[in-house]
Formats: structure tokens, sequence, C-alpha cells
């Protein structure tokens, strides 16, 4: 089942290569793996007052090859952590991307460079289109089409309660089956 989504937040702008220890520096993670705790520093490398100032519901806006260096999922769950829901990138690297999906963390592709510090944009995606408005300038960018079976994971919440899901429909579906005649 897809479905359409709407989410407006306050964009944080950041830069290109933004990797995965710029996310959440490798050090933090010597003390603890908790991303609740370790949400506190967020971004610190590139800004160490980013997380002190980061409101639940904003949207980070990056440009080219976000979350690229490590596979570290941390990363993905340190965002959320933060109460950010979504990612606005020109491109992401992408093993990052599918991280986000598995976490139900959203990506997003498109042309960013439009998207300032502060502004206010609201991410629509489902079915086969995607976009992203800039309250600001009113311009509204088209974002890259993601194939259906990942919008059912993010609608899930992720894949591991996608997997439940499934599992419990392939379960009522096998209780629920009719016997053919002559079989008990």
């Amino acid at each position: 089942m897809l479905s359409t989504r709407e989410l407006t937040g306050r964009a944080r702008r950041l830069g290109d290569d933004v990797n995965t220890d710029y996310i959440i520096a490798s050090t933090r993670k010597r003390d603890t793996l908790d991303e609740k705790l370790l949400a506190r520093y967020l971004l610190e490398t590139l800004d160490p007052r980013f997380a002190d100032s980061v409101r639940p519901g904003d949207i980070l806006v990056a440009g080219r090859n976000f979350g690229c260096g490590s596979a570290m999922e941390i990363a993905v769950t340190v965002i959320l952590a933060a109460g950010i829901r979504a990612v606005v990138a020109q491109s992401f690297a992408r093993t990052f991307y599918r991280n986000a999906i598995n976490n139900g963390l959203i990506p997003a592709e498109c042309d960013t460079a439009s998207i300032a510090e502060g502004d206010t944009i609201t991410l629509r995606f489902g079915d086969d289109r995607g976009e992203v408005e800039n309250a600001r300038s009113g311009a509204v960018m088209v974002a890259r089409p993601m194939p259906p079976f990942l919008h059912d994971i993010l609608n899930a919440g992720g894949l591991v309660d996608y997997l439940r899901g499934r599992r419990a429909q392939s379960l009522r579906d096998s209780n629920t089956r009719v016997a053919p005649r002559g079989v008990v």
C-alpha cells in the first residue's frame, strides 16, 4: 500500500559530503551507543552548537553525497533520536540511503540549491512522486522517485516493522484459507 505523506519543518542547511563521522563522531561512540545520548553531539564536528539548536521536526538539507564514509547505521538513528524525520539532499551515499529507509528516516533527493538555513519547507512524497516546497520562495523542487517497496518500508516505520507486518499478514492469510472440499 502506498500513501502520500507530508512533512513540514525548518530547514537546517548543510553542505556537500557530510560523512557519517561528521553526523556522529567516532570518539563519541566509544562512550555509548545509546542514540538518545549521542543525539546531544549530532554534527558537532561541523558546528559544536548544532545539536542544541535542533528542534523536533527540523529537516536536514544538504548538497551532494550526504552520509558518505562508513556504513554505520547509528548515524541514521542519532538523526532520528534528535527528532529529525527527513533529510533532503542532492544525493546520498547509497548505504546511508538504505540505512535511512530501513530505520524510517525519509531521504529525499532533489535540487536543494535554493533552500536556505531556516526556510520552512514541506516534503510531500508517495505513490510515484515526490516534491519539496520552499515556503519562502514558493519554489517547488521535484524529488527523485522512490520504488514502491521502499515507500512500503517507510510507511511501516522501517524494515523491522515492515517485516513484522508482512509476517502478521501472512499468518492471518494462512488462518483464513478455506480448505478445499473433502479435505479436513
